[in-house]
């Protein structure tokens, strides 16, 4: 049994170096704690793979900024009749609009409203730059004309105006917490999750230590009858899912195990989202597990995003 401290990273080098294919595959490996599987070429055969199997949350993880420009305003308005659920939409001029989204909202755009000519001019340009992701939805779609389409680089992104930055940039934050923390956690919407699953790693195995790993409580002080009674359940639930776990499937054994399991959690929002979660979570209020993390995480947004965090930390109840 291990009992380790919560902890976090911000992974931002994917979006900044252009990495899509590479940040989708580090964010689903996490689920199976296969990251030992990650080269240089294997982030195409695992997205097919996904795909495939339907999993598609996974391909959320991650953010698309377009830049779509069009004389024919009538292009837009019928656009924006279907009301994108997933996407985000801003207006800099006439004909002149900034498009985002994960990759997944642009597949679902592509097999529910195929027939509109923005989506059209949208995925057929996403398929050429991201074959993987689009070749199997973009069949039968062509291109209409005057409809340009750009991928915008993360440096033109980032010099977006604050306005625009909070709704089309995102952050991806690799969290390591307790279970109790990660069920609060997935209630913010919109956002994307992927979590460590206890239905497939089975954590007798020598690549988890050969047993459990929890994550220390911030409610009692080491050494207090209090904590010592928490780790004794702790060493009683790791025994008994071993037990379970030599006549039983993972998904089985872990009936036993408590919220204090450390899990790790892939969380990928918009700057505004992230803003709204940090004001909330860090808030005295807040489960005393959620604030702990959320004070941890903070500096590191602040240190990304100053303009837009520094605002959010003075706010924070001493």
């Amino acid at each position: 049994m291990r009992i380790i401290e919560p902890d976090y990273e911000i992974l931002d080098d994917y979006f900044k170096q252009g990495r899509l294919l590479e940040q989708i595959e580090r964010c689903g490996r996490v689920c199976y704690k296969s990251e030992d599987r990650i080269s240089e070429q294997s982030a195409i055969p695992f997205i097919k793979g996904i795909i495939g199997r339907g999993h598609e949350s996974v391909i959320e993880m991650g953010q698309i900024v377009l830049e779509v420009k069009s004389a024919h305003a009538a292009v837009f308005n019928d656009f924006f009749e279907i009301i994108p659920r997933f996407n985000v939409a801003s207006r800099l001029d006439d004909g002149h609009y900034i498009i985002s989204g994960n990759p997944r909202s642009f597949r679902d755009l592509a097999r529910q409203h195929g027939e509109k000519p923005l989506v059209r001019a949208m995925v057929v340009s996403l398929s050429t730059r991201y074959p993987v992701l689009y070749e199997d939805v973009v069949q039968g779609i062509s291109a209409p004309d005057g409809i340009e389409v750009e991928a915008l680089p993360a440096a033109k992104i980032d010099a977006l105006p604050q306005r625009l930055l909070l709704k089309h940039r995102t952050l991806l934050v690799h969290i390591t917490v307790n279970r109790a923390v990660t069920h609060e956690l997935v209630r913010h919407r919109v956002a994307s999750y992927l979590q460590e699953s206890q239905r497939y790693c089975r954590y007798g195995e020598p690549r988890f230590g050969g047993g459990v790993t929890f994550i220390r409580p911030c409610f009692y002080d080491e050494g207090s009858i209090e904590y010592i009674t928490w780790q004794e359940s702790m060493e009683r639930a790791e025994r008994d899912y071993l037990k379970l776990l030599a006549t039983s499937s993972p998904q089985a054994a872990r009936t036993v195990l408590p919220n204090s399991c450390k899990t790790e959690i892939m969380v990928h929002a918009t700057l505004e989202e992230w803003v709204h979660i940090l004001r909330l979570r860090t808030s005295k209020a807040a489960d005393p597990s959620m604030r702990e993390i959320m004070l941890k995480m903070l500096p590191g947004f602040v240190e990304h995003f100053p303009g837009i965090f520094e605002a959010v930390a003075k706010g924070i109840d001493d």
